[in-house]
């Protein structure tokens, strides 16, 4: 039998794979409910960032009925550091569908799969693949840059019309025996062979078959425009200590950091904050205060997001007495012992500030 080109490619990168794959706790099991596990803690993060909250969150919850059983502040906390804290919340409210509907058993087709909260395309295939072995194509970024430079694609990879184009092309070369390994082994090889910068192209096993190698296009494949630059954010957080404790309020859905806990905000236009405009935002949200309550701003700090560049300035006000109940009402604000605190989850920003005010002696 003829070896077609189709053929070639995935064999040639299944060799390749063989020999070269990383040892990955989450290659070692067809579990479905560990494979959903990684591929979500692994969406928007590096390996290297992602394998300990990998290992704290099996650790944690061992099954897909602990993490449904767990309640949604500790998984957000443990979640804390990683980022894109959506993909925690849809992560718990998939593992209680899968128990409520499915008993605990993940679907093993990849329409079922892509019913659930927070499986999209391509970690259903992942999982349908991975886990059942069902002859469906992966398509993530390691996958779009191989594909793009050894076929010469030069369609613009951040163009949802595109996708179409990619997959088609995947679906055609994944093998009907072995597309497990297959889409391993195509992510893999765009992870540390055919890399977006550098890429081992002398070493390459698919070197002579590469377009973009034989035309010289190796930087300029995959396509990719430019995404917008991120909106500049100016946050003042008013840090209110009575006797030791601290009030913070729980973030609402319709902005960043949904369900973590930070302190009162005031947000504007401008880094810069006088002391006495500060105040007097205060006073109209019924909290009473003079400069003598304050220390100086904190330094700055900074978080880039997505689409969102953050810089935050904290100011610390000690109160002679609690804060009125009809206060806490409106502003949702709440009075936390440091211990307890520190079993919120909190922006990471928020936690480099508490570290360094010292207010939490466990970060």
């Amino acid at each position: 039998m003829a070896i077609t080109p189709a053929l070639y490619f995935s064999q040639t990168l299944i060799n390749w794979y063989s020999r070269h794959k990383r040892a990955l706790p989450w290659r070692e099991t067809t579990d479905p409910y560990f494979i959903w596990l990684s591929e979500v803690i692994l969406q928007q993060t590096r390996v290297a960032q992602g394998m300990p909250y990998y290992l704290k969150f099996t650790e944690a919850y061992p099954t897909v009925h602990d993490l449904a059983a767990a309640p949604q502040d500790e998984v957000l906390r443990l979640w804390q550091g990683l980022g894109y804290y959506s993909r925690a919340r849809n992560m718990h409210h998939t593992a209680q569908l899968v128990v409520e509907k499915y008993g605990g058993n993940f679907p093993d087709k990849h329409e079922e799969l892509l019913k659930l909260k927070g499986i999209g395309s391509y970690t259903a295939a992942a999982i349908a693949s991975f886990a059942f072995k069902k002859q469906v194509a992966v398509l993530d970024g390691n996958v779009f840059r191989v594909l793009a430079r050894v076929f010469g694609l030069t369609e613009d990879i951040a163009a949802p019309a595109s996708r179409k184009v990619f997959q088609k092309l995947a679906d055609e070369l994944v093998p009907a025996d072995a597309p497990d390994n297959f889409n391993q082994a195509i992510m893999e090889f765009g992870a540390i062979q055919c890399t977006p910068v550098m890429p081992d192209c002398l070493f390459c096993p698919l070197q002579q078959s590469c377009f973009a190698f034989n035309h010289g296009m190796v930087q300029e494949l995959p396509v990719k425009s430019k995404a917008k630059a991120a909106r500049p954010r100016f946050f003042h957080y008013i840090v209110l200590e009575s006797e030791g404790s601290f009030y913070m309020r729980k973030r609402l859905a319709g902005d960043i950091w949904q369900g973590l806990y930070d302190f009162y905000l005031y947000e504007s236009d401008s880094k810069d904050l006088a002391l006495e405009a500060l105040i007097r935002e205060l006073s109209e949200a019924g909290i009473e205060l003079s400069s003598s309550h304050a220390n100086l701003p904190s330094k700055e700090y900074k978080h880039i997001l997505s689409h969102q560049k953050i810089t935050a300035r904290f100011y610390y006000f000690k109160l002679d007495s609690r804060l009125k109940e009809e206060v806490l009402q409106e502003s949702r604000l709440a009075l936390y012992s440091p211990e307890k605190i520190d079993e919120l989850p909190k922006p990471v920003l928020i936690s480099n500030y508490l570290k360094d005010a010292k207010i939490l002696v466990h970060l």
